[in-house]
């Protein structure tokens, strides 16, 4: 079990809390009783609480000013405040920049914490504490595996990095009351704490955009506003959606108190991308204030899933040919063979050597020419003294081999041949072959960490783009030409 100890109480009984994003301490009363924080791992589906009493008689409880977490910056002699990470809907490569971000920071500071306060898709890890079982099994969130992994963020714990974590059925029992609000705030509060006090300066990702995770009372702009963070907001490439998109997010921060450090703009079209670094800069300035930290151009690479993604898409392990999974392929060179046997020898031959083809489980003639096509060029390379230069490309083609579930199936002649095969990748997908086309178009690969090259491409791609300078300005900035036009300066900020 994971324990996360109460260290300060809530407001009223409405739950509301006075957040104060300067250095002054608020109070809360009318708080009698508080939980202590548990993950019951022997469930990861339920969570479990253990209350204990507070001293009824005590009338107030001082909540811990947000200030606590704000590090030192050695550049600018001034605090420097936590970065969250928030986009402004789904698939806007958040993780990918936060990924960027931590990289540019350990560059600046000795020792950068990482937290995502409020997890969804989570994994098994081993738990890190000194206090507990190394071996014992704990679930964090799984972009939290990736961070620590990658960047080798050892100095904090992954039980502290995802405090919560929210599984099939949380919300259901947050409504029904089974989990208080106030051991959330609680177990998110205590675990930044202990970062903060091992980092030099924070990175905080969210989930999604800033109002994923108001049903339990604890949304992007609440959290931020709660650990005192800047906010810097990630939208995909254009301008009027995206400044659209902007303004929603932006009014919800505005509302509980968050500044703004910036935007980051990705995916944006090669082509257009000076107008959209030019045209956004000056409309996002003249509206809010808010400079433009990043506009990076798109990297089709990126988008492109590994066969990786395609057996976690379609919940199934490859066949054969293992040892690529984490080779990538363009969706707009997936190539759906109806023809004979003859034609499709002929496009293996002549299509770009790094296509996927997709096939029906009934075509075994279409199965065993793609291996033995596959087993003629290696026996090609192989007759050379492995130079491949004689040959036209080397074999980098994969096979989907696809039906409907219950209603057709590999023969057991053709999948003893192909299992087990080195280098030949081929991957059975129990869909139509249509389904499957449309379920790989619609599909957007996430990062993980067994990817590695995908996230080093990733890291290095993003981070040229992005002023790290302007972000240490805006994260240390005291005064009030941080705020958009009008807004009250640092100090005066208080919401509700």
């Amino acid at each position: 079990m994971i324990r996360m100890h109460q260290s300060f109480a809530l407001g009223n009984s409405h739950q509301r809390m006075l957040w104060s994003s300067a250095a002054a301490a608020a109070a809360a009363a009318n708080t009698s009783a508080y939980s202590s924080y548990y993950y019951n791992n022997s469930n990861s589906s339920s969570r479990s609480f253990s209350s204990s009493s507070f001293d009824e008689e005590e009338e107030t409880t001082t909540i811990k000013s947000s200030s606590q977490f704000w590090g030192y910056n050695k550049t600018t002699g001034r605090a420097q405040r936590p970065i969250f990470v928030a986009a402004t809907k789904q698939h806007v490569g958040k993780t990918t920049t936060s990924l960027a971000l931590m990289s540019g920071l350990q560059k600046r500071f000795e020792k950068v914490g990482f937290i995502k306060p409020v997890g969804q898709q989570h994994v098994a890890v081993k738990g890190t504490t000194t206090e507990d079982d190394d071996e014992r099994m704990i679930r964090v969130d799984k972009d939290v595996v990736l961070m620590r992994d990658h960047f080798g963020l050892n100095h904090i714990d992954y039980q502290d990095m995802s405090p919560v974590i929210i599984p099939q059925g949380y919300t259901r029992d947050f409504v029904d009351g089974k989990i208080d609000f106030s051991d959330q705030v609680a177990s998110v509060m205590d675990s930044m704490g202990r970062i903060a006090a091992n980092s030099d300066a924070v990175l905080i990702e969210g989930t999604g955009h800033c109002a994923v995770g108001s049903i339990v009372g604890l949304n992007n702009a609440k959290v931020a506003s709660l650990l005192g963070a800047d906010m810097v907001l990630i939208a995909n490439g254009g301008l009027g959606k995206a400044f659209d998109e902007l303004e929603l997010n932006r009014i919800l921060c505005q509302h509980y108190g968050v500044r703004i450090a910036g935007v980051i703009v990705n995916k944006v079209i090669p082509d257009k991308y000076e107008q959209t670094k030019d045209y956004m800069s000056r409309a996002m300035m003249k509206a809010w204030g808010v400079p433009l930290l990043g506009c990076i151009p798109d990297r089709p690479f990126l988008g492109c899933p590994a066969l990786a993604d395609l057996e976690t898409l379609f919940d199934t392990k490859m066949l054969s040919g293992q040892e690529h999974r984490f080779r990538h392929y363009n969706v707009d060179d997936i190539n759906v063979v109806t023809t004979s046997l003859t034609r499709f020898l002929e496009n293996l031959r002549e299509k770009p050597s790094r296509t996927l083809y997709i096939c029906h489980v009934t075509r075994d003639d279409l199965i065993v020419g793609f291996l033995g096509e596959y087993l003629r060029s290696q026996n090609s390379t192989n007759n050379n003294g492995g130079d491949d230069s004689n040959n036209s490309r080397p074999f980098e083609a994969a096979l989907l081999v696809c039906g409907r579930k219950k209603k057709y199936n590999l023969s057991k002649e053709v999948r003893e041949m192909l299992t087990g095969v080195e280098g030949c990748p081929v991957m059975v997908v129990e869909k139509a072959t249509h389904d499957a086309m449309t379920s790989i178009h619609t599909f957007t690969p996430k990062l993980n960490i067994d990817d590695t090259n995908r996230v080093n491409v990733a890291v290095d791609h993003y981070e040229p783009y992005i002023d790290f300078d302007e972000l240490a300005r805006r994260t240390t900035s005291s005064d009030s030409s941080f705020n958009e036009p009008g807004a009250p300066p640092l100090d005066q900020l208080r919401r509700l």
